[in-house]
């Protein structure tokens, strides 16, 4: 589930799951809640994704929470999807690490290096892209964990995973601290 993809335009190491909890690795587990199956539930605080199932049942994603993913909460959709999408840091993290980001304004190719990874789902309100974004990682070691910058991201085999399971235009739920997961 974890192992390398080579059938991709560019390659993906195994997961090096020495740096993830095991609590944090893609499983099926029993989740209450009255959002409808194919809906995307995610709780930033206990840092987990759910991919809302039928009869009580719903798949568990491990994510790393950016302070952009910690800043976001309520409903949206998947505005659209992108396989081996380009980057371009907001203005914020060029304002805010100017030597790090500047160079990259411009936007950066896809590849193995490009910090949305393979696959990115971008969330839309009312038809305005939000700037939130779910998205693959190569720091594996960030799953579980509220990291310096970024939105919602999961393991590249994760994040291909999910893509592959939810159509644009699936409901989003994003629940921040003290919202409660049965919305």
């Amino acid at each position: 589930m974890y192992g390398p993809i080579n059938d991709e335009p560019f390659p993906i190491d195994a997961a090096d799951l020495t740096k993830v909890d095991p609590k944090f690795l893609r499983q099926e587990v029993a989740y209450d809640t009255t959002e409808p199956p194919g809906t995307i539930v995610i709780d930033t605080q206990a840092r987990f994704l759910y991919l809302v199932r039928e009869n009580g049942r719903a798949l568990r994603y491990g994510i790393g929470v950016g302070k952009e993913g910690l800043a976001f909460e309520g409903r949206a959709v998947i505005g659209y999807k992108r396989k081996w999408p380009r980057w371009t840091p907001t203005r914020s993290m060029i304002e805010r690490e100017p030597e790090r980001y500047g160079p990259l304004a411009g936007g950066m190719e896809p590849g193995v290096r490009n910090p949305l990874g393979p696959r990115a789902l971008y969330l839309f309100q009312n038809g305005v892209d939000t700037l939130f974004r779910i998205h693959g990682t190569t720091e594996d070691w960030s799953i579980g964990r509220a990291v310096s910058s970024g939105c919602i991201r999961l393991l590249n085999q994760d994040i291909i995973d999910l893509y592959d399971r939810v159509p644009t235009g699936s409901r989003v739920v994003v629940l921040q601290q003290g919202s409660s997961p049965a919305v």
